[in-house]
């Protein structure tokens, strides 16, 4: 049996990692994993605060980007921040709370720069159905605010935890689509809540189904009341002038900037010009009981009233219990989502965890300022990105601007109309609905994907976000299991391509799957491996999940295409096993005909290429395949392995009984459920003893031992393990000659 070489280079074997041990260490790999401590504590403790890094670098032109966007955000975050509180059934100065300890203390532990923290719709909306299932299961105990305040505690102390211990990657495992899913369907749900203040109408539950409340905005439209005036106007004004300006930005290019601006400042614009209106009518007309033609914002408190440590009532913690992993998802998910997608967009890398951390402090630390839960916010977000920022230090002043409108203009606040405000939430949301394009790549792409968007956004309307974000979780798990426990695989043939170069044409075979697979031209001629040699490639992980199907395919397609090694026409019908599907009546001949025309197995070829794991559980099911496949042949059968990478995988293997070439023992168990302890089967003419002394260079499958390498090379993969092989082409070669000294 041959093996592969490859030339030295001074004492640096170049080619294929391998050591004279052909397995892991697991000494070595705790040696790496607890090398230096101090230093690796001195990261792990530098990385919690990024600002660290990049702060001795500030400069002017750094500080100019900061400060327009930072302002840039802060108008708009001021009315979105009020909005906000809205949706979350709390005084708008709450909305206000958040929005200042959101973007201050996330600058400290950001690894994003263009992220936007405060208060969402999403999250609002959550908020609000959070105190309403809490105040219907335990009513007039605790105040609204004082529910959010402890939410926001709680799951931010969650994130934290999540951040610290470094666990950022369970997030990985809700996709795209799921998240778009949910999204739309909440932005779909907080729209459709909106539209009832929109008009002015009253007498329903806008936190009901957005179905319900659908049919409930339109029984009531003959109820609408002059609020709509506001109201419609403001939500005309908002698109008119986006649209104006997305006009004008493609007509006069070299004014993009200007027109940008402009666009960005229509929210400021169109609240001011409302509230002045809102100021000049309503002023004059406040009836006998106090209340005026037209619903107002009223009186918004100065300052921070409610600064100092939270109470946290152990009564209320019972109560939200069952309302905190919607919350803490919806907390992380959305923020994650938004920081990898500007990552990507502008060119740098966000780390998972230490934004877990950060917007875990912004709550916890929020908390003791009354705010409400608070996460990355898409469209402030987009909005930072656009105005230029630098660094996440724009957050300074944007937290600079909130505090000044909640210091200086809460007396103006008292004449913005409500319905104002509702046009504004309804002109942010209606971004985060997902457009008709991005939905059929989602169709394109993965039709079963589409599946799961549709299904949490179907839910979401039709019941509660809380429901659709679960539906969108499970269903992408299961996604996942049936994919993980229906690995694709195939046998293999050889077809024989040619490729032209500047200078000549060189063939050279290729292994392609023998079914084709739908996309290889029926043109190619795609031939079998040498008769008595099976060529298979696996195309996921080897996994406990999957491992009894790939099993099963070996065993079926051997059984089917190979020659049985004992002539069962010869054996009487009582003498066969239960589950041997015995011949017709007189098909005895037969039988033997077309068995002895099938050729005999001498050797299965395994592509690893793909598969970077192998459990316990795995290694025995190969085990357990080699088995009933030599049980089969009634001769043992050579194993050979292509491109196993891990030395972890090699180590399996090897414990296995695979790779060294020796006969393995029939009934080897290495994952037993209920041991065996009667002693095994032995391979004739191969003692026991044989195989377990450890000599696995006593007697192999095949001839005599490899040959060295010549002169100025080193063999690639060890000689203690000869049937694993650099590539495939090397392990079929391999096999086929194994094939030919034994013919």
């Amino acid at each position: 049996m041959s093996l592969s070489s490859v030339k030295r280079w001074g004492k640096r074997v170049i080619g294929y990692p391998e050591t004279n041990v052909p397995v892991a260490s697991t000494v070595e790999y705790s040696s790496r994993i607890f090398q230096n401590p101090v230093q690796r504590l001195h990261d792990y403790v530098l990385s919690l605060f990024p600002i660290i890094t990049w702060i001795g670098k500030y400069n002017l032109g750094w500080f100019t980007g900061d400060l327009i966007a930072g302002l840039t955000v802060g108008i708009v975050l001021v009315p979105q921040g009020m909005s906000y509180a809205l949706i979350a059934t709390l005084p708008a100065e709450y909305g206000l709370y958040s929005s200042f300890v959101g973007v201050l203390i996330y600058c400290f532990f950001a690894t994003s720069k263009d992220v936007s923290i405060g208060p969402v719709a999403v999250m609002s909306l959550t908020v609000s159905q959070i105190i309403k299932h809490v105040d219907g299961k335990h009513p007039g105990e605790w105040q609204g605010p004082e529910i959010a305040t402890t939410l926001a505690f709680i799951t931010g102390f969650i994130v934290l935890g999540i951040g610290l211990l470094r666990l950022g990657w369970l997030v990985e495992f809700i996709p795209a689509p799921a998240v778009s899913g949910f999204m739309t369907g909440s932005a779909i749900n907080i729209a459709v809540g909106q539209v009832p203040g929109l008009m002015g109408i009253s007498g329903f539950d806008t936190r009901a189904a957005t179905y319900k409340v659908a049919i409930n905005t339109l029984k009531g439209l003959p109820r609408t009341t002059l609020d709509a005036a506001w109201g419609l106007t403001g939500l005309v004004c908002l698109y008119l002038i986006r649209y104006f300006c997305t006009y004008m930005t493609r007509k006069f290019p070299r004014r993009q900037r200007l027109f940008f601006f402009i666009s960005v400042l229509r929210n400021a614009f169109v609240i001011v010009t409302l509230t002045i209106a809102a100021w000049l009518y309503c002023r004059h007309r406040k009836s006998k009981s106090g209340k005026y033609p037209i619903k107002l914002l009223l009186t918004v408190p100065a300052g921070f009233k409610h600064v100092g440590q939270p109470h946290i009532d152990k009564k209320l913690l019972t109560a939200l219990a069952p309302e905190l992993p919607v919350a803490t998802i919806i907390l992380l998910l959305e923020h994650i989502a938004i920081s990898k997608s500007f990552g990507r967009l502008n060119g740098y890398k966000i780390n998972p965890n230490q934004e877990l951390i950060a917007i875990g402090v912004t709550n916890t630390v929020g908390s003791c300022f009354s705010a409400y839960p608070a996460t990355g916010s898409f469209s402030r977000s987009a909005l930072k990105s656009k105005s230029g920022v630098r660094t996440p230090l724009a957050g300074v002043i944007t937290a600079i601007v909130v505090i000044t409108a909640l210091y200086g203009l809460t007396s103006a606040f008292f004449w913005i109309p409500s319905a104002g405000l509702s046009a504004i939430i309804i002109h942010a949301v209606a971004d985060l609905v997902a457009s008709p394009s991005q939905v059929y790549s989602f169709w394109r792409v993965s039709p079963l994907e589409f599946v799961i968007w549709a299904a949490a956004v179907l839910v979401t309307v039709f019941s509660t976000i809380e429901d659709g974000i679960y539906t969108s979780i499970c269903t992408s798990l299961f996604l996942l299991l049936v994919r993980i426990a229906h690995p694709r695989g195939s046998f293999l043939g050889k077809a024989v391509v040619q490729e032209e170069t500047s200078d000549s044409k060189e063939q050279r075979e290729v292994f392609l799957p023998l079914s084709r697979g739908g996309i290889i031209s029926p043109d190619i001629k795609i031939v079998p491996p040498a008769p008595g040699v099976l060529v298979y490639r696996f195309e996921e992980s080897y996994l406990y999940p999957n491992c009894s199907i790939v099993n099963s395919v070996l065993v079926d397609y051997v059984r089917e295409n190979m020659r049985r090694g004992k002539d069962m026409s010869q054996v009487k019908l009582r003498d066969r096993p239960w589950n041997d599907p015995s011949p017709r009546h007189g098909g005895a001949e037969a039988e033997r005909a077309a068995n002895e025309a099938k050729p005999d197995l001498h050797a299965v070829v395994l592509d690893f290429s793909t598969v970077s794991h192998l459990d316990v559980t795995a290694t025995q099911a190969l085990i357990d395949t080699r088995n009933e496949i030599e049980r089969w042949t009634d001769h043992p059968v050579e194993f050979h392995f292509a491109t196993v990478l891990s030395p972890w995988i090699r180590r399996a293997l090897i414990a296995g009984g695979f790779g060294t070439g020796i006969p393995a023992v029939k009934t080897r168990d290495i994952a037993a459920v209920v041991p065996y302890r009667d002693g095994a089967e032995e391979i004739k003419g191969f003692e026991r003893d044989d195989l377990e002394s450890g000599d696995i260079k006593k007697r192999r499958l095949g001839s005599e031992s490899p040959p060295p390498a010549q002169e100025g090379y080193t063999n690639l993969i060890s000689s203690d393990t000869p049937f694993f092989h650099v590539d495939l082409h090397s392990a079929v070669r391999a096999a086929e000659a194994g094939l030919n000294r034994r013919t």
